[in-house]
């Protein structure tokens, strides 16, 4: 410390007086001490001056010249190290010079040095400061002192106190200042004594006793002819609103509501007619208007603060308020000769209505304005809807076009400041609609409904002004062009009456009461109707109508509710479905698309109606039940047909020349070009939101540029849709389920930024997570940050999408991984980690401290060691709920945390396999061995058993009429299942099938697909390979049965003998093909898992089961149940083929949605809110036949219930599944993790004969729907 001279510490004080400074703002913003000092110690990872600043550089050389040697001797000491055969890397060298660092003495005396002279140098920052702020202090009294002395009256500030001024405001003084404004004292005297008064206190003047006269004596005043006399006293009001609270406020608007109330009602005052106009330049009229003008803003702040007082205060504002704005004059006959009401006034200074907007948005003041409404001032709403009446009749008459075009060109041309008659009657009609829009709103507003009006027959309904509002968009003129566009948008009647009608369509319970009807849907349909008749639409119609009509169709498609009413109408089972409001819009949208309407050819706006159009015609084929109302206008051709049209004309359009006069013009074609083609996109996208849209969207051949422009809107954060609740989840959910959609989520370069985004957050963490701790070490599976990354991967993890990313991929097991290098798909992804087998991948994962922990992992329980025992023992088991016992997945809080032991190498500890299932084969033997023993006798419960059997079997001896018997045994069956479904499971369930189905295809009618001759032998087949996933499903399925006990040895031969004859078989009856897609290359990609359960079923018997599969393949059901089936098969069109899709996705799933979003909405509502579609898993379910969902006797029951009742009940079951579900769908929304829970978990509970009464109501509702569609599957597409 003696070296530290007062020149040192005078130059380290101007090094840190800098660093603060230039870190002033960071700090200063810190919420806390805590914050700041975090921002200082990591100031060098945020700021990008930090290696510039004085203060760093003289400590980075003063380390260089203390540490400095000793750190290039501990560096030539690892070298040495190295060299002798000790390897280390870069870290390691690094690390360990710096521990060595730390640990000498060197270093120790260094930081003793640095520590006490900055504590001496803070120190005497510390004690300048305070002699600083002492001096400042000083300073400001002082300058306070000189002002209070000179102190003046004259033009005192609002913010003078009122304490100290009250001593001079004393009653005489008010009572000087009433005598001296009395209308006989000279101008000067008045004068004198309102600036006097507006100088003082408002609190003041309203705490003293004289203040009622005083407001009395104001508001005569107002009337003085002379303008500055009446502007101070306005002034002094305006004061009075400022400063004052609501109690002194209420005085003084009260008493200026009064004011002007008796101004209009006075014949004194000559106030202009409606033919006369109103002229703002006129000075009566301005001091007028800036009354009125005061009131209103007054009007539009009170809201903010009077909750806080009496409601009293509230009610006389309130009250006072609607008493003027209902002042009526004497009227003539004539409306021409009218005299202006306060309330054309009114609508002048507020043309919006935002006065009423506000009072009504708080239910505090809302309920006080409804009940003054109802009961004294309802001529309000009266008026208003009469003015609305006029101003529609005017418009019917085309005078109205007239007179608001010609003033308003007038306006613009001269700029002058007078409102004819007619603009006048426009802005009340404004002011009018926008306060009828938000009484509307409200339940208690609807209830004033319906309204009678003078000279009209009838009552004025709630539908009655919705259907008027509507016959305004198309029959009110439209502002003309000379006008800017801002202002025509803002006030155009169109305009105006389509916002109060998008605001009411977003209220549900008033959409529902007012728009929701066939006669407003008719109303708004109208000039629709009238164009695809060839007949003008309306007398002014444009473009820019139908436009706003097509926004508020877009609205109303978008609830729930109003999607119902345009697909069925208020009555579902008419028989004129076609006269519906979806209908009518889908072909006028195809008419727009195919350019089969002439009226608007040419037209530069006939690009956009079409595009509000299609848009309507999207929120109705976005959902599983519109479409089915809208498939049969085939707009994905059309949409398709015009997107390549505009992709043709975007690729034509010439590059601008610099300079040339053409630049402007051609820029803005292809601006309109390039939004056309991304509008036709769009719509095509949003086919992809369901199975069969999907599909459609797929036979377009657009998929992939719909992708890539998915994938660009997700890049830049914009929103899905204008009236899409939720993200791109579903949608991805829903592409990714099929092979061709996940290539094309590959080729955008979708999957891509999701695996980058995974990786950095796994890496790095989030940028928006604030860090101010370090980090522990990991212990829960995954982390929260890193969830909803791992859940957008999840999914996209369908079988035929993953097939198509990773089939003929090798894992890279790199011997060394760069911390730089970033997975780019999922094949990277499984590499780095999944799949961990190598050191280097480990070393990549995690830094050096965590490796060592993951290296201990064998010998300690952690959160990771518990869910890869999980994993490990779930993927080597098969199974369901009751079938397998599956370790927890989190750690037990007892002396014993985690009994269960550790699966590291076969065998499977027995303590994983259920005893409920080692007999299993037992309870399968409960049926007769054969047929001659049906009736056999064993004890009343086998008597009974048998009895029921044997009503099931004498059903299926043919009658003479097919219908009859296929109808009782259907009934015999559900009877069992609904009281006995145990029997149906073992050499039963066999002769069931095999009897019933060997019945149904001696039957043509029942027979769907034709018979094929087949007669190739085992040693045909027996050299023939089957794919490495046929081979492990044999031996998952040999395990299972053995396990079983349904199943012995050489069971795995049979099998394998099975489905060679089964691929020969189907191959047969597959068409050849030429495709990109991998899993149209060849036979069926996955395994045959209904193969394989019906050979469980039948026992391991070969023979049978190949016999059987020969029968069911005629059969409808075999469609769905058994998927290679129709793997690229002949009977299906040829478009579907090569669109890798199978009608289990695009025909079942598309119906399970459909009756999820009906039958169970809150669980179709959590599926988009989790951003997962029901599809995708349901897929998943039906692919592999519910193996690992459901116990085995299930599956039986799930084939047995789809053969004898029909493919329709794949769907029933499903839905089924999730209304057994509900709860924990519901719950698992919450948390997160739906995607993981619906994947992974067993369907526990679950029993098919439970849920049969359900199915059977869904059936009266949904067969014949179902049923169409399903045998539709063959028909070729138009």
């Amino acid at each position: 410390m003696a070296s530290f001279s007062s020149e040192d510490q005078a130059m380290l004080q101007a090094m840190l007086r800098q660093l603060f400074q230039s870190v002033k703002e960071k700090i200063t913003g810190a919420p806390s001490l805590e914050c700041a000092e975090e921002i200082l110690l990591h100031l060098e990872e945020t700021d990008e001056n930090f290696h510039n600043y004085e203060f760093v550089k003289y400590l980075r050389q003063h380390i260089g010249n203390t540490l400095g040697s000793m750190i290039e001797e501990e560096m030539e000491k690892c070298t040495s190290d190295q060299n002798q055969g000790e390897e280390c890397g870069y870290d390691t060298v690094v690390q360990q010079v710096t521990k060595r660092t730390q640990e000498s003495k060197e270093y120790k005396e260094m930081m003793h040095y640095l520590k006490n002279i900055m504590i001496a140098v803070v120190e005497s920052m510390i004690n300048k400061f305070e002699e600083d702020e002492t001096r400042n202090q000083e300073r400001q009294k002082k300058i306070q002192k000189e002002k209070s002395r000179s102190y003046c009256t004259d033009n005192c500030s609002d913010s003078d106190s009122s304490f100290n001024q009250s001593y001079k405001f004393c009653q005489g003084k008010l009572q000087l200042i009433l005598d001296q404004l009395d209308p006989g004292q000279p101008k000067e005297v008045r004068y004198e004594a309102l600036q006097t008064l507006c100088s003082a206190p408002p609190s003041d003047v309203l705490n003293c006793e004289n203040w009622t006269t005083l407001c009395e004596k104001l508001t005569v005043s107002l009337s003085d002819p002379d303008p500055v006399f009446s502007d101070r006293i306005l002034k002094f009001c305006a004061q009075t609103f400022s400063l004052s609270p609501l109690h002194m406020t209420k005085e003084v608007y009260t008493s200026l509501a009064k004011y002007l109330e008796s101004y209009f009602l006075s014949r004194e005052n000559h106030i202009p007619t409606l033919s006369a106009g109103v002229d703002i330049t006129n000075p009566n009229m301005t001091r007028l208007l800036k009354k009125v003008r005061l009131l209103n803003e007054y009007q539009k702040e009170a809201p903010s603060f009077w909750i806080r007082h009496p409601e009293k205060y509230m009610e006389e504002i309130v009250e006072s308020t609607l008493s003027l704005l209902t002042v009526k004059h004497d009227q003539s006959h004539v409306v021409s000769q009218k005299i202006l009401d306060p309330i054309y006034f009114f609508a002048l200074v507020d043309t919006k209505a935002v006065w009423f907007k506000k009072w009504m948005h708080a239910h505090y003041s809302r309920t006080t304005v409804l009940r003054l409404l109802e009961k004294k001032y309802k001529s309000l709403i009266t008026t208003a809807i009469q003015q609305c009446v006029q101003y529609f009749e005017l418009c019917k008459t085309r005078k109205a076009e007239e007179t608001l075009g010609h003033s308003k060109h007038c306006r613009k041309k001269q700029k002058t400041f007078y409102y004819l008659g007619q603009e006048l009657q426009y802005i009340y009609f404004i002011h009018s609609l926008c306060l009828l829009g938000r009484l509307l709103i409200y339940k208690q507003g609807r209830k004033l409904f319906p309204i009678k009006l003078k000279n009209k027959k009838g009552l004025v309904s709630l539908v009655d002004l919705i259907v008027l509002f509507t016959q305004l968009i198309y029959y009110s003129p439209s502002c003309p062009k000379m006008t800017s566009a801002t202002h025509a948008e803002s006030y155009s009647p169109a305009s105006m009456v389509t916002e109060v009608l998008w605001i009411l369509c977003d209220q549900k319970e008033c959409a529902v009461e007012c728009l929701y009807n066939n006669i407003v849907i008719e109303t708004l349909l109208q000039p629709i109707h009238n164009l695809m008749k060839g007949t003008e639409a309306s007398p002014n119609c444009s473009e820019t109508a139908l436009i706003h009509i097509a926004g508020i169709l877009a609205r109303i498609a978008s609830v729930e509710e109003g999607l119902i009413l345009l697909l069925y109408g208020t009555n579902m089972n008419s028989s004129q479905e076609s006269s519906t409001g979806a209908h009518i819009i889908a072909q006028f949208s195809k008419k727009l698309l195919d350019e089969d309407i002439s009226i608007f050819s040419g037209s530069q706006m006939l690009p956009v109606v079409k595009g509000a159009f299609i848009s309507v015609c999207r929120q109705i084929y976005s959902t599983c039940e519109g479409l089915q109302v809208l498939i049969t206008y085939n707009l994905h051709e059309s949409i398709a047909k015009a997107w390549k049209k505009t992709s043709l004309l975007s690729e034509r359009i010439p590059t601008p020349v610099e300079g040339s006069d053409s630049v402007s013009s051609v820029s803005q074609e292809s601006q309109n070009i390039m939004a056309w083609e991304d509008n036709l996109l769009d719509d095509l996208l949003h086919f992809a939101a369901t199975p069969k849209g999907l599909l459609l969207l797929q036979r377009t051949g657009a998929i992939n540029e719909c992708m890539t422009f998915m994938f660009n809107r997700y890049a830049k954060k914009l929103q899905v849709s204008r009236h899409k609740k939720f993200g791109y989840g579903v949608l991805v959910t829903q592409v990714a389920s099929t092979a061709a959609g996940g290539v094309a989520l590959k080729k955008s370069g979708f999957i891509n930024e999701l695996i980058t985004e995974l990786w950095s957050n796994l890496e790095y963490g989030r940028d928006d997570v604030r860090v101010t701790h370090p980090r522990t070490t990991p212990v829960d599976p995954i982390d929260r940050s890193c969830q909803k990354s791992f859940l957008a991967l999840v999914n996209l993890l369908s079988y035929p999408a993953i097939y198509e990313l990773i089939k003929n991929q090798d894992l890279p097991n790199k011997t060394e991984y760069s911390l730089r290098e970033v997975p780019t798909c999922v094949i990277d992804i499984i590499d780095r980690l999944i799949i961990l087998n190598s050191e280097a991948k480990i070393r990549s994962l995690f830094n050096y401290e965590q490796s060592h922990i993951f290296g201990l992992r064998d010998f300690i329980i952690d959160g990771l060691s518990v869910e890869r025992n999980h994993v490990l023992v779930r993927i080597n088991l098969v199974g369901g709920p009751l079938e397998r016992i599956l370790p927890p997945r989190i750690l037990e809080k007892s002396d014993n945390p985690y009994p269960w032991p550790m699966f590291s190498s076969y065998p499977l500890p027995n303590c994983y396999l259920s005893d409920i299932t080692r007999n299993a084969g037992i309870k399968q033997e409960m049926g007769p061995k054969n047929k001659n023993t049906i009736f056999c006798v064993s004890g009343a419960m086998q008597r009974s058993v048998n009895n029921d059997l044997g009503k099931l079997l004498l059903c299926l001896k043919i009658s003479d009429k097919q219908t009859e018997w296929i109808v009782n045994c259907r009934r015999q069956f559900c009877k069992m299942m609904k009281t006995k479904p145990d029997i149906i499971s073992g050499e039963a369930l066999v002769e069931l099938l095999e009897k019933f189905v060997l019945h149904l295809t001696e039957s043509p009618s029942e027979c769907y697909f034709p018979s094929v001759e087949y007669t190739a032998t085992d040693a045909n087949v027996k050299n023939e390979s089957l794919s490495s996933v046929q081979q492990l499903g044999i031996k998952m399925t040999v395990r299972y049965g053995k396990f079983l006990n349904l199943l012995k040895d050489g069971a795995e031969n049979d099998l394998t003998l099975v489905l060679k004859h089964c691929e020969r078989f189907l191959k047969q009856q597959q068409t050849s093909i030429k495709s990109s897609l991998l899993c149209l290359q060849g036979n069926y990609t996955g395994h045959d898992w209904f193969v394989s359960s019906l050979f469980m079923i039948m026992l391991g018997d070969k023979e049978k089961t190949f016999q059987f599969l020969r029968q069911f393949s005629r059969l409808l059901t075999s469609a769905f149940l058994w998927l290679p089936r129709l793997h690229i098969s002949s009977y299906l069109p040829i478009d579907t083929v090569d669109s890798g899709i199978h009608p289990v996705y695009f025909c079942s799933t598309h119906y399970i949605e459909m009756l999820l979003k009906a039958e169970l909405p809150l669980v179709f509502s959590a599926f988009h809110m989790s951003g997962f579609a029901p599809s995708q898993i349901c897929l998943q379910w039906i692919t592999q036949c519910f193996w690992n969902y459901l116990d085995w006797i299930e599956i039986c029951h799930y084939i047995a219930t789809c053969v004898f009742l029909g493919p329709d009940y794949q769907v029933y079951i499903c839905i089924a599944i999730f209304k057994h579900l509900q709860q924990d769908i519901l719950q698992h929304t919450q948390t997160q993790d739906l995607q993981v829970f619906l994947k992974e978990e067993a369907l526990h509970g679950f029993r098919v004969s439970e849920y049969f009464e359900y199915m059977e109501i869904l059936e009266q509702n949904y067969r014949t729907v179902l049923l169409r569609d399903m045998r539709n599957i063959r028909l070729q597409s138009t």
